[in-house]
């Protein structure tokens, strides 16, 4: 039987288990969206814009067993969601993107929407690809598969002719996806050398990353058994479990909070897993690596690029992580539990949360926020978190306790993640209690998706974090405080109504528990709310003080003078 170029399309999707695609329907790929109409485990859904689309596809990715999938024309449709696809590849995160071309058998130039997409995605994909043949559609999707998730994950992009689409051939007998992975044979004598390492070292401590997601009960394992802290990066904060007692929060550094600084003063021996140690996870490059360094990832190039390693164990985390800790129990016996240091670990939290909660003004403290919102959630609600102070204060004040319960944008730090985040997770996890995190000015750029989970009765929660700034890590910089950070005045009450969504508003501590009552409540109805929260921005998080310390350093002495006159001229003269 003949089938089209579009059938085999949604045949091969389907082969590899993706569930939903994000996107909006064009010429060059109405064809596709029909077939996945008619598809009984994939879910079309439509955006109002391609870069929220991307950025749905990600939270699919992160947080199920599906690759994310775009479908969206060629030209604008690929320009538009280049930001979404630049936050999955340089956050590791795997994608398909596939977009409709035009028709490559004609000899007219100059059609609609052509330019070389291929080499325009080249330095933000793992690889790209054009169909040139029917019989071609699936092996490539099958080979784009597997390129996007096996190694470092991250996005691919599969172009189809529009012409391809509607062709048809004679199927004959497809072919079937084999669903094994493959992953990096282990190293068994480093691993025996790295647990010789931790077994003789006097207070080791682990630094986990996004990439060990699946490895999550093996690192708490291990992490006991050593009786070592534990810190995460920004993207691997729900990796390991806020409420262990040896989790110690974000980083470890002069831009950590003071349980991380204090719980890894001493620490000797540092295992560190799947984390690149680039700028944001390592304060801005301000981390004193100790003695020895034990460096995890399924990505060789990472390895000694910003801080030399004695060990480099290539692998998968999950896969290292259950060698790694059965060669330990060889050399560290099981002993009683020692609790000094997690009763120190919790000490220094609950020091700092009351230090939070003492701040006092007209506006919404965030630790009373968060710790409110904290007690309104399920241990296992999902959390999708825009780029913005918020992001960072979240990581501190904010607990999360589910594997897989926090995702945010990480190196690319790309703003306008948070609203159609939050409406991928809705989307995939329908049972679960859904937040996004967003900052007033990232709504500026993505709020309009908030019209999609109207459309798609999705009871998301979205905390609109106001203060009518594009601040974050502009403030992070001396001299920086006359830069064009102040946003247009926005009527949000009219916006949430505009777009379907419930309006709550917080404009003081004495709103905060009412307001989460009211939107948990409409939320439970599958209706999305907007909470407005004039948030009190006047104390920075530990992570932007820390880095507004270690970030001059890195510049040259000239621009160094002029940054900090700069900063002493606005003190004295405003």
């Amino acid at each position: 039987m003949k089938k089209t170029g579009a059938w085999l399309t949604r045949y091969a999707l389907e082969q590899i288990g993706v569930t939903h695609t994000f996107g909006i329907p064009g010429f060059h790929n109405t064809a596709i969206y029909t077939e996945l109409q008619r598809s009984d485990t994939i879910t079309p859904s439509l955006v109002t814009h391609e870069a929220s689309a991307a950025f749905m596809a990600d939270a699919i990715s992160r947080t199920t067993r599906s690759i994310g999938t775009l479908l969206i024309i060629p030209g604008a449709g690929v320009t538009h969601a280049a930001s979404g696809i630049g936050e999955a590849f340089l956050g590791g995160i795997p994608m398909l993107v596939i977009a409709g071309g035009i028709d490559y058998q004609t000899n007219h130039r100059f059609q609609r929407q052509d330019i070389d997409h291929r080499a325009l995605l080249t330095p933000i994909t793992k690889a790209t690809y054009l169909v040139e043949h029917l019989s071609d559609i699936v092996p490539t999707i099958f080979e784009a598969y597997r390129t996007a998730i096996e190694g470092e994950p991250g996005p691919v992009f599969v172009e189809i002719p529009v012409n391809l689409q509607t062709l048809s051939i004679d199927n004959g007998s497809l072919p079937v996806f084999d669903g094994h992975r493959i992953t990096p044979p282990l190293d068994m004598a480093a691993i025996e050398l790295a647990a010789e390492r931790l077994a003789k070292a006097e207070h080791p401590g682990l630094l986990i990353g996004w990439g060990a997601r699946e490895a999550s009960e093996s690192i708490q394992a291990l992490a006991t058994h050593l009786n070592a802290p534990v810190a995460t990066t920004l993207q691997g904060l729900s990796v390991f479990p806020a409420r262990h007692p040896l989790h110690t929060g974000m980083g470890f550094g002069p831009a950590a909070v003071p349980a991380a600084q204090h719980a890894f003063a001493n620490c000797d021996c540092l295992l560190a897993i799947a984390t690149r140690f680039s700028e944001i996870p390592t304060g801005n490059y301000g981390l004193s690596m100790p003695e020895t360094l034990i460096h995890v990832d399924i990505n060789p190039a990472v390895f000694n690029a910003n801080y030399p390693a004695e060990l480099t164990l290539l692998g998968d985390a999950a896969d290292v992580v259950a060698a790694l800790t059965e060669a330990i129990k060889k050399h560290v016996p099981t002993s009683p539990p020692d609790n000094t240091l997690s009763t120190k670990i919790a000490t220094d939290k609950r020091i700092y949360l009351a230090d939070w909660q003492k701040q006092s003004s007209k506006r919404v403290n965030p630790a009373r926020f968060f710790t409110a919102l904290r007690q309104h959630m399920p241990d296992d609600a999902l959390v999708a978190c825009d780029d913005g102070n918020h992001m960072f204060l979240a990581a501190e004040l904010l607990p999360i306790h589910h594997p897989g319960g926090f995702i945010c944008p990480g190196d690319f730090n790309a703003m306008g993640y948070g609203v159609p985040a939050a409406n991928a997770l809705k989307m995939a996890h329908p049972q679960s209690t859904v937040i996004g995190l967003v900052g007033d000015a990232a709504m500026m750029m993505t709020g309009m998706e908030a019209l999609t989970a109207s459309k798609y009765q999705l009871g998301v929660i979205y905390c609109l974090f106001n203060d009518g700034e594009v601040s974050g890590e502009i403030r992070q910089l001396p001299g920086q405080g006359t830069q064009m950070i102040k946003l247009g005045e926005a009527d949000w009450v009219s916006f949430a109504h505009a777009v379907g969504c419930e309006y709550v508003a917080i404009e003081d501590n004495g709103d905060i528990e009412s307001a989460l009552e009211t939107a948990f409540s409409l939320a439970m109805e599958n209706r999305p709310v907007m909470i407005d929260i004039l948030i009190d921005y006047s104390r920075q998080s530990a992570f932007s003080e820390g880095i507004r310390a270690t970030r001059p350093k890195h510049f040259a002495y000239p621009s160094k003078a002029k940054m900090f006159a700069r900063a002493l001229k606005e003190k004295i003269i405003g």
